[in-house]
């Protein structure tokens, strides 16, 4: 009997695809010239359900010739995954469109 290999899907938040590593989330492809990463650095819970509290948010380079010190573009911290979310995207395709 034949097997089909699937590829797996990516989950994707406007058109970019999204990974995460225990509490690092990282948003935008490595081989674009910019990525965004996320690190969760509180969380609580509402109605029983794990929610983010503080997430910082990075803009990155990937250009593996630069220092990973000098690879950050711009931070900031933000009080929900949303609101990290929302600046991610606009970080990410700004950097990504003045190509």
């Amino acid at each position: 009997m034949p097997t089909t290999a699937k590829k797996k899907a990516l989950l994707e938040y406007k058109g970019h695809p999204l990974m995460r590593k225990e509490n690092i989330i990282y948003y935008g492809s490595m081989s674009d010239s910019h990525i965004i990463m996320m690190q969760i650095l509180d969380s609580g819970a509402v109605k029983d359900l794990p929610v983010a509290k503080r997430v910082s948010v990075q803009l990155q380079q990937t250009n593996p010739t630069v220092r990973t010190k000098d690879r950050i573009v711009k931070k900031t911290e933000k009080n929900s995954l949303w609101a990290a979310m929302d600046i991610a995207s606009i970080w990410l395709n700004r950097a990504l469109s003045s190509k």
